[in-house]
């Protein structure tokens, strides 16, 4: 079975788009190959800057013959019928055979496609893929049609066995395909013959290419890493970087060069971000004094003078780079230290943050006092968070921020520092944006966190009050990132917060601010008033009660007719809370999930009140999913089943509730008796547990009611012809299904 072996030698192609192009290209190519009746052993794709490689080894010689039998019309059907049946198979009536069904006779085609050798197949499937690749980016040159990430210069195609290897006949747009390609641009240019797959790798290397993208990488890594510690230094980690990198060289040359001294007191983020961005190099820090001193860069070339030409072009470069950059920094300090941050901080009201939800001194205004209300709960001082939360925003507005936007938070952190805030308010600037990943770490400073969930809870609820929520796989403002960031804030800090009550508040904030200019001052006034009872005690429908009964008896009151603004937004915001807690709580399953809860595990958890305080949801959760690890949890979910199945028949077929108390003066059998002990054992033991938060207890509580359970129906009939036994045994079993549903929902539980 012949191997096939596939280069297409083009113009650099961007870093960035490599990885995906060359997966592309083998999932195209094999998916052809094996539409056309070809199959293959295994695939493997590569990529430098100039080629798209893809060997595919085990490919048939050629496709299978294949038969069809097609039925056509019945032999007395008309004759326009049957040409137009030999029309659509090529055949003529003599190849036509006639079968008997239940119809009568019909005819009958046999048609034979015979097979076709792999190098025609080959041929038709790779031009298809060159045509319609599928680049985010194209473009056209010269006289032809073809469009390409950057222009086409050549196609190696050859099938290889113990024969031998021969060129795949093929043309694309006046390209010829061969079998020979060229290696190092400057080293090795010349075209050269290749066989199969293992030459052409081995003379690429010895061409000054390296075929494979991890090998680059891990060479770069390597020499990098060798020539920081060779000077007492070590490389900052970058694997992203690394991976460009290793897309931007076909053979690479690791070099180091020094930073100039007048440039090695930038902070290191600011060193390493602009040298990341605009040179793309690696940075080498001082393991002693954390400062970034030297940088590697990657050349793709052997130089004969050991890289000495390339280093002193590239320091020329980057200090040109960091002149920027430190003239940025200080004009950044002068602000900070003598203004007080005070002329970035008033420019935020000149930068609109979203059309309807105002300019980012609104969302700065909005978060701080968010954070005020938060701060008493994540044990820290509300004027400490307040102060955090209204400094949070303000590097956005500095010169450093705006030529590196990554940096924001990094600088704030910075600034606040050199302009005098205490430690743990700088520390907030910068930690509030965390986590902006699955993976990174989430704030734990109290003032952090109070400001970290303020501003997440302020992006949630604001597109929450003008209604762009998240549809699909549509997030542009990263929503679902938010709500996962309070999520995890929440469980890494082990916080006990009602969550509706900063919903909440935040709604009516968003509310007030939209309406201002269109309202009345009156319904103002009684808004704020709501705000400032909801801020204070949590509980929006008795603070709109209260600040409504305020306004009793005065003549100009504001309106809570049906469709006034009151009545409008007294109503929206409890509806816009639960389906923002709803989403939330969707988040927190995909993150639990994860964490391998079961997902009807946790349904049976948030079906429970006080499901906006996530810290006890995931604690009812992890002792419930324990539970039902168990034989006494599975055994008492099936005794709750069968409790829950006979009663909600029950009630179904009587049209009654059975929920008044069963009496135990009317137990019959022992069973019945050893139930009502039991349930009224566990009912106080669950009492006691779940007032002091012990779930594991009221679990193992609710567990202990099982034998009393199995033995109940082992032994009593609960639908008996006695009708007062009969209401009261149903009235026991849904004692038996409030007892339970007190810990969780186990109606919810699968299986």
């Amino acid at each position: 079975m012949p191997d096939l072996l596939i280069e297409l030698f083009s113009e650099e192609i961007p870093a960035r788009m490599q990885a995906r192009a060359a997966e592309d290209l083998k999932a195209r190519v094999t998916d052809g190959l094996v539409e056309a009746g070809l199959t293959y052993a295994s695939a493997g794709a590569f990529r430098t800057p100039r080629r798209l490689a893809l060997a595919v080894e085990g490919l048939s010689a050629r496709s299978p013959a294949v038969t069809e039998t097609r039925r056509g019309p019945r032999v007395d059907a008309p004759e326009k019928a049957v040409e137009g049946f030999l029309r659509s198979t090529g055949l003529s009536r003599e190849d036509l055979s006639v079968q008997e069904d239940k119809k009568g006779s019909v005819y009958v085609a046999r048609i034979t496609t015979p097979g076709r050798e792999a190098a025609e197949i080959v041929a038709e499937v790779l031009e298809s893929v060159i045509r319609n690749f599928p680049w985010p980016k194209s473009m056209r040159w010269g006289a032809g049609t073809l469009r390409w990430v950057r222009p086409l210069h050549a196609i190696l195609c050859i099938l290889s066995d113990e024969a031998g290897a021969q060129a795949v006949p093929l043309t694309v747009d006046g390209i010829a395909a061969r079998d020979t390609t060229r290696g190092h641009r400057v080293h090795a240019p010349d075209p050269f013959p290749v066989v199969n797959f293992d030459e052409y790798a081995a003379k690429l290397k010895r061409a000054n290419v390296m075929l494979d993208a991890e090998e680059r990488a891990g060479h770069i890594r390597h020499d990098a890493a060798n020539l920081a510690f060779a000077a007492g230094l070590e490389l900052v980690e970058d694997r992203g970087l690394l991976d460009e990198v290793a897309g931007l060289v076909e053979w690479p040359v690791v070099l180091m060069g020094e930073i100039g001294a007048e440039f090695l007191d930038l902070p290191p983020e600011v060193l390493r971000t602009s040298m990341k961005e605009h040179q793309k190099f690696f940075s080498v820090r001082n393991p002693a004094t954390g400062r970034i001193e030297r940088f590697v860069t990657v050349a793709n070339v052997e130089a004969p003078d050991g890289g000495a030409t390339i280093l002193a072009g590239n320091r020329k470069v980057l200090s040109a780079r960091l002149s920027d950059a430190k003239f940025f920094w200080e004009n950044d300090l002068r602000v900070a230290k003598e203004e007080h941050m005070h002329p970035w901080l008033d420019r935020l009201s000149t930068v609109t943050f979203h059309g309807k939800l105002g300019s980012q001194a609104d969302r700065v205004a909005r978060i701080a006092a968010l954070a005020r209300e938060i701060a008493p709960a994540v044990g820290t001082a509300p004027d400490r968070a307040g102060e955090a939360g209204g400094i949070c925003k303000a590097d956005l507005m500095s010169e450093m921020v705006f030529e590196f936007p990554e940096l924001q938070g990094h600088m704030g952190r910075l600034y606040a520092e050199a302009a005098g805030f205490d430690p743990d308010v700088a520390a907030a600037v910068e930690e509030h944006y965390a986590p902006l990943g699955p993976s990174d770490a989430v704030p734990e400073a109290p003032v952090s966190v109070a400001v970290a969930l303020a501003d997440k809870i302020d992006l949630l609820t604001g597109f929450w009050a003008i209604d762009e929520r998240p549809t699909g796989s549509k997030d542009p403002f990263a929503l679902r990132r938010a709500a996962l960031g309070v999520i995890r804030i929440v469980l890494a800090n082990g916080l006990r917060l009602n969550l509706d009550r900063f919903v909440d508040a935040q709604l009516l904030r968003h509310k007030i601010a939209l309406n201002r200019d269109d309202a009345e001052e009156k319904e103002i006034e009684a808004l704020e008033g709501i705000l400032d009872e909801v801020a204070r005690h949590g509980v929006f429908g008795a603070a709109f009660r209260t600040v409504l009964g305020r306004f009793d008896g005065e003549e100009d009151a504001p309106s809570t007719e049906d469709g006034s603004l009151l009545r409008t937004v007294g109503d929206l915001v409890p509806d816009l809370s639960t389906d923002l807690l709803a989403f939330l709580h969707d988040r927190l399953k995909v993150h639990l999930r994860g964490e391998g809860l079961r997902h009807d595990v946790i349904d049976a958890t948030l079906a429970m009140p006080g499901s906006d305080d996530l810290a006890l949801v995931v604690a009812r959760a992890e002792a419930l999913g324990a539970l039902l690890e168990t034989e006494e949890g599975e055994n008492l979910l099936q005794g709750f089943r069968r409790a829950n199945n006979i009663l909600t028949q029950a009630e179904d077929a009587d049209g009654v509730e059975y929920s008044f108390g069963a009496d135990r003066r009317l137990a019959e059998a022992p069973e019945e008796t050893a139930l009502f002990d039991a349930l009224d054992a566990a009912e106080a033991e669950i009492g006691r547990a779940l007032a002091a938060e012990d779930h594991g207890a009221a679990m193992r509580a609710m567990a202990a009611m099982r034998p009393a359970v199995d033995a109940f129906f082992e032994a009593v009939q609960v639908n008996t012809s006695n009708s007062v036994v009969r209401r009261n045994r149903l009235n026991l079993l849904s004692r038996i299904r409030d007892v339970c549903l007190q810990v969780a929902d186990l109606r919810r539980i699968e299986g």
